[in-house]
């Protein structure tokens, strides 16, 4: 290749005169200068095609080439990453379905779990309720029989009170007893 630009630039020196054309106008239009334009038009041509064909043509050819596979590579790699993407959403999908699946089984057996204890409670608690209802009932009835005792002894003594301060006199408490046991037999059968 330096030995064709050094011929080149001697051929050029050699014939500049000639190949300006300096001395009768325009050297396109002079016919005598034809021929050598047409031998220099086809030797600047032919060297420029094969420079082009040669050094430039093939690293364009190449870079082209090396896009090509690299937008492929990357097509083919984005293809991948859409479907493995795909593939991750439809696991995240599936993990928050399943989650969402145990949380309400979780949420459902434990509402089970606290409605089956809260009856349970209840149970206890209207038996332990029924059963302190009952001893209360008992309760209040034997207070009613204790205190009708009580009441008649109370009732003897007031009796026997008045009596005393009405009429003066005193009477014999086991009269007064009597007639207030004979009252009160009649009258609590009410209140029992």
């Amino acid at each position: 290749m330096k030995k064709f630009i050094l011929i080149f630039y001697i051929g050029i020196s050699v014939n500049a005169g000639k190949a300006f054309g300096a001395e009768a106008g325009m050297p396109q239009l002079n016919p005598e200068y034809w021929l050598s334009q047409v031998f220099w038009l086809i030797l600047i041509f032919t060297a420029l095609y094969l420079v082009i064909w040669k050094l430039f043509l093939p690293r364009i050819t190449n870079n082209i080439e090396n896009r090509r596979l690299r937008i492929v590579n990357d097509l083919n790699d984005a293809q991948k990453l859409k479907e493995r993407a795909g593939k991750k959403l439809q696991e995240y999908e599936k993990i928050i379905k399943n989650s969402k699946n145990e949380a309400k089984k979780i949420f459902e057996d434990g509402y089970k779990n606290l409605k089956n204890e809260l009856n349970n409670k209840k149970k206890i608690f209207d038996k332990d309720f029924n059963k302190e209802l009952e001893a209360l009932d008992k309760e209040i009835v034997n207070l009613k029989r204790s205190s009708i005792s009580n009441i008649n002894k109370i009732s003897i003594e007031v009796v026997s009170e008045i009596v005393k301060l009405t009429i003066g006199k005193e009477f014999n408490m086991s009269s007064v007893s009597a007639a207030v046991q004979d009252v009160s037999k009649k009258k609590i059968e009410k209140y029992l």
